[in-house]
């Protein structure tokens, strides 16, 4: 009998006598293929400009399965969210909030799009939640546009002291027409000056406080400046958009019980999940939630991306199984790499404090060169991370003093300590011992053939960067 089990992808010849009423998924699982496998009998049109799109593709994904991935703002999506990606929602509008949309046909949309946000409002403990955004920073310039007015001041954390680029002058807070002052700093602990910051905020007194950071080592005290924040009346915003992974899972900090009336976040990062953007809210008032809807959309956003909103809830739900766990391994590895890192003769910001208390560490490697150059030569020898700025850095955004290394990803496919040390010498073989970079990714390739699966996940033993495409 020839059925035809998922008609874009295969045609399978099955055995006399088996049941013809299988799900797809069961056929599949039955026959030993995956719906989304890599060897899909699909004819590849010979257009030039295709298969050289396809076969850059596969290669990006081969290197990276032969590379030691450090970027802090980077993670591994979960097989089942990423089979979501590729689903009929992929083609599909719906413009509004459940049950109020502005098209016909989204009958299933508005079911799942009601899950998800009740699965986030049940992860992050949240009165509110929408999860519309289609990244971290649409979610933040829907949120300047609900919490300040053009001319408005607002204050946050300056570049140098790991600001993310939406809150600066030349970022959404900027674009927005509101003014920016910056929080006093204190080098030494590597964050805000609560003393000095309190005085300036009851100063200054801006409209908006915006806390979180993309160099996020240490919890922001927003306890201890609770009470000047409420004696100013001012909206709390907390960016958690590195860290939201660790909120879930209980290990960071809890913004929306210390203060913060909204958070906003990306769904890839700490939160293995999709590219993304989530907004969550314990607001002060009915209008101020109300705003942040009416800013997601209409004001910045049309149509969400309906396969990514389906895939977060599948982040979703395994980070209520997974998250703590997950958030304890990640601050085990980066706290190893730290140390490791730091007793091979790297300058590691936060010695005082242990370094970091999340998955972000930060080096000085301006004796190895900077940040542009030690970032190259880390990715000559497979080892992807990047250059940062460091606070009073004397360089640039593009020639900055520092690197960003975040552990989340080699957690992700099942690294633990001991190989923090492995990390920790290939990156003083390239950038202390300046071995060629080249003979150093050998070792690289051999170490991370060890670790090529996704962990802390409902679907274990998937490859974890296998590659998705028709050949």
């Amino acid at each position: 009998m020839i059925e035809r089990a998922y008609e874009r992808y295969a045609i399978i010849d099955f055995p006399k006598g088996l049941p013809v009423n299988l799900t797809r998924q069961n056929v599949f699982v039955l026959i030993g293929l995956h719906p989304l496998g890599d060897n899909v009998p699909l004819d590849m049109p010979q257009n030039e400009d295709v298969r050289f799109i396809y076969d850059n593709v596969k290669k990006h994904t081969d290197w990276f399965r032969d590379s030691l991935c450090l970027i802090a703002s980077e993670n591994l999506v979960s097989p089942l969210a990423r089979q979501l990606q590729v689903s009929d929602l992929t083609d599909r509008y719906a413009e509004g909030l459940p049950g109020k949309r502005y098209y016909q046909g989204n009958i299933y949309v508005d079911e799942i799009e009601t899950r998800v946000e009740a699965i986030a409002k049940r992860l992050f403990r949240s009165p509110e939640a929408d999860v519309r955004p289609i990244s971290g920073t649409n979610a933040n310039i829907a949120a300047f546009y609900a919490l300040t007015e053009p001319g408005d001041l607002y204050a946050a954390p300056h570049l140098n002291d790991g600001a993310h680029i939406s809150s600066a002058k030349f970022g959404a807070g900027g674009l927005r027409g509101a003014n920016e002052i910056t929080y006093l700093w204190d080098k030494e602990n590597m964050n805000i000056d609560v003393d000095g910051t309190k005085k300036m905020l009851l100063e200054k007194r801006p409209k908006m406080c915006l806390f979180g950071r993309s160099v996020f080592l240490f919890p922001t005290p927003l306890k201890e400046l609770s009470d000047t924040l409420q004696e100013l009346g001012c909206h709390v915003w907390y960016d958690g958009a590195h860290v939201l992974g660790l909120i879930a899972g209980g290990r960071f900090q809890d913004p929306l019980r210390e203060g913060a009336h909204i958070i906003t976040g990306s769904t890839h990062k700490t939160l293995p999940g999709p590219q993304g953007g989530v907004i969550l809210g314990n607001p002060r008032d009915d209008e101020q939630w109300k705003n942040i809807r009416r800013r997601v959309f209409p004001g910045t956003h049309s149509s969400h991306h309906l396969m990514t909103m389906a895939a977060k809830g599948i982040a979703f739900a395994e980070h209520i199984e997974f998250g703590s766990q997950y958030a304890d391994r990640i601050l085990k590895n980066a706290r190893a790499l730290a140390q490791a890192l730091h007793e091979r003769g790297f300058t590691v910001l936060g010695e005082r404090l242990g370094f970091t208390r999340s998955h972000v560490m930060v080096l000085d490697v301006r004796e190895q060169g900077g940040g542009a150059s030690c970032a190259l030569d880390l990715e000559n020898a497979n080892i992807i991370s990047n250059k940062n700025l460091i606070p009073d850095d004397p360089g640039t955004s593009m020639r900055p003093s520092g690197l960003r290394l975040g552990v989340q990803e080699l957690t992700r496919i099942g690294m633990v300590e001991s190989n923090m040390s492995e990390v920790a010498q290939l990156m003083k073989r390239v950038l202390i011992d300046k071995e060629d970079p080249y003979k150093v990714k050998e070792d690289v390739i051999a170490l991370k053939s060890n670790f090529q699966h996704i962990h802390f996940c409902l679907s274990k033993g998937i490859e974890a960067y296998r590659n998705w495409m028709i050949e």
